[in-house]
């Protein structure tokens, strides 16, 4: 138990437990007390159990064409992102962010060079792309291209930004920082291995530890974690949507898990197989799309009705490692982490069951 009379989970390696199925309607309360194991006096401390965190698998030689369009983007992309203000698309690549503008023909690239390599994007102001790196974080103008920074200390692997103006910042030490607008260091909590991704569910905030294959409520009114919940045996990413749901990838099972924060509830589970990985959220059509990387597929799943159900799936670039939506017209992006190129699926393609 932690002073803060919070819980550590205790993990050691693969973790092998039996399956659960939840009924619609029904708590997860005894599965969360079932799922919580282990104790700790101290955060951070050197007795905390962890794993080798879980990746996307290897995907074979795409044996299908992809579905939609490949924009002729050639670098091997870990992260995208549409933004908000201007349904341009981020894609990362190590330390070099590609800017695309997939509404001209041909689509528009151009190729900012960051100081760092970085771990991750997010969602700043609309028309601006926050980028975790080590130390700092990035503020990437679209319009412009130009780069502002802001000093971290750490490694950081995760971002989010807050309706305040403030960033929550996640690092590989397991630190989750409060940075106020005037980028001074608000509160810094500890207590997890790393902080490898963060979402916000209304008024919510969780963070995802890979290396505990855990989900943590954060109460950043209180300076603590809160609540942490077993995140399957392998999970690798993280959002929230509109509907007040985190959704994460259990990479290791190929599982969809979805919670509900306030307190942290384990609502669904479902199987996807073929290695789950990238998340995106469609808020038009309330669908969350994973990617799996194993079959070189992306698919859609409706969790409105307490079950999901899948209502697509498409062939993919190869190795599609990351996904995203433009808010704005529904269409779907998916990058490969090979290089092979940028995958547009548009809305309208979709409901024609292309």
């Amino acid at each position: 138990m932690r002073l803060d009379g919070s819980v550590r989970l205790a993990l050691s390696g693969p973790v092998t437990r039996p399956r659960v199925s939840l009924p619609r309607g029904i708590f997860a309360s005894a599965l969360a007390l079932a799922l919580l194991t282990g104790c700790s006096s101290k955060p951070g401390s050197d007795d905390m159990q962890t794993r080798d965190p879980a990746t996307a698998a290897a995907a074979p030689a795409a044996t299908t064409a992809p579905a939609g369009r490949v924009l002729p983007v050639s670098l091997p992309v870990s992260a995208l992102l549409a933004d908000a203000g201007t349904g341009q698309l981020a894609a990362l690549d190590g330390a070099t962010l590609a800017l695309v503008d997939p509404t001209v023909e041909p689509p528009a690239v151009r190729t900012v060079a960051l100081p760092a390599k970085a771990a991750s994007l997010a969602q700043g102001t609309p028309g601006q792309i926050l980028v975790a790196a080590p130390n700092r974080i990035l503020r990437v103008d679209v319009a412009t291209a130009s780069i502002g920074e802001v000093a971290v200390d750490g490694d950081a692997r995760s971002v989010l930004r807050q309706g305040d103006g403030s960033l929550l910042v996640g690092t590989a030490d397991g630190k989750v920082r409060t940075i106020d607008p005037d980028n001074k260091v608000r509160q810094t909590i500890s207590g997890l291995a790393s902080a490898d991704g963060l979402a916000a569910a209304g008024d919510k905030v969780a963070v995802l530890d890979r290396r505990q294959s855990s989900l943590t409520q954060v109460e950043l009114g209180k300076g603590r974690l809160g609540l942490a919940l077993r995140a399957g045996d392998g999970a690798t990413n993280l959002i929230g949507d509109t509907q007040g749901r985190l959704i994460v990838t259990d990479t290791a099972d190929g599982e969809l898990l979805v919670y509900t924060p306030g307190p942290l509830v384990l609502r669904q589970r479902f199987p996807v197989r073929s290695s789950p990985y990238a998340l995106a959220y469609d808020q038009r059509s309330d669908t969350v799309w994973v990617t799996c990387t194993q079959s070189n597929e992306v698919a859609g799943f409706d969790l409105s009705t307490g079950i999901p159900k899948e209502v697509g799936r498409y062939p993919t670039v190869r190795q599609p490692n990351s996904v995203t939506i433009d808010q704005r017209t529904g269409d779907l992006f998916v990058g490969s982490a090979t290089g092979d190129g940028l995958q547009r699926i548009r809305a309208d393609e979709r409901k024609r069951g292309q």
